[in-house]
């Protein structure tokens, strides 16, 4: 019988009884599922239609993210479901360990917490060792932003959504992403995460920041309703964590710096 480690804690804190060795993983986020295919290929054998790094993923579709198959996740048998607190519905995950599934949670906040949380459940959820992007990746985002006079620090809105508008509020990982580039969120101190806004009513800002996803965000739609300059910019680079972390300073900077 395969040895349970009742000792493993995800970011939530919750206690993970893995069974090693894992050699099945079903991920509900597509950064994770990103992180453990560049990692591990042939360890996923589930993921959700949103996954779409990388391009040639070849394995069973589970539904969404809000609305995962659940049946479908359990006739893949996994020996290990992983999952974000904000991208994932808590009654979800509460039905797959209810089931007996080992469901390990992500939840970070920061890009030094998200680092630390892709090394803790590649090396002790899924048994792997630590792999080269993730140095990559830690040795990029080292190196803090320094504010010079042709350089200065930028007071942006975060745009998610439109119809109705919504942004970044306090205490994400985009915001911490933007900061660490020299883009401080208006929003940071909102009491929501992701708040409803009215545009007329938006505090002071120099720029305009429109990722491609949640919303598509593109040129021809949203720079439009902004007074202020704005940057259409990738939001894998922006939003996700995992490989991607490793290019994110250098791609996010020039599309920062393409806004008129």
């Amino acid at each position: 019988m395969a040895a349970v480690d009742e000792t493993l804690l995800d970011d939530l804190g919750l206690v993970v009884a893995v069974r090693a060795p894992v050699e099945r993983v079903v991920s509900l986020v597509p950064s994770l599922t990103e992180s453990i295919a560049a990692s591990a290929p042939g360890l996923l054998v589930g993921a959700t239609n949103w996954c779409t790094h990388p391009g040639d993923l070849d394995v069973t579709r589970v539904r969404g993210t809000k609305n995962p198959d659940l049946e479908a996740v359990l006739r893949l048998a996994p020996d290990l479901v992983v999952a974000n607190a904000e991208e994932n519905r808590e009654p979800d995950l509460a039905a797959l360990r209810a089931a007996g599934l080992a469901v390990w949670v992500t939840a970070p906040t920061t890009v030094p917490a998200a680092l630390d949380s892709l090394d803790r459940l590649l090396r002790l959820g899924c048994g792997l060792g630590r792999p080269s992007w993730l140095e990559e990746a830690a040795a990029v985002w080292r190196e803090p932003f320094r504010e010079t006079a042709g350089q200065p620090r930028r007071r942006a809105v975060i745009p998610i959504w439109r119809r109705p508008w919504m942004a970044v509020g306090r205490d994400t990982f985009t915001g911490d992403v933007l900061a660490r580039l020299g883009v401080d969120n208006v929003l940071a101190g909102h009491a929501e995460r992701y708040p409803r806004v009215t545009i007329a009513d938006l505090p002071s800002h120099d720029l305009v920041v429109l990722p491609d996803e949640p919303y598509a965000f593109s040129p021809e739609d949203g720079p439009e309703s902004f007074d202020a300059p704005a940057a259409c910019v990738s939001g894998r680079h922006l939003t996700w964590y995992g490989p991607s972390l490793a290019e994110a300073p250098s791609v996010l900077r020039d599309q920062l710096a393409a806004a008129p």
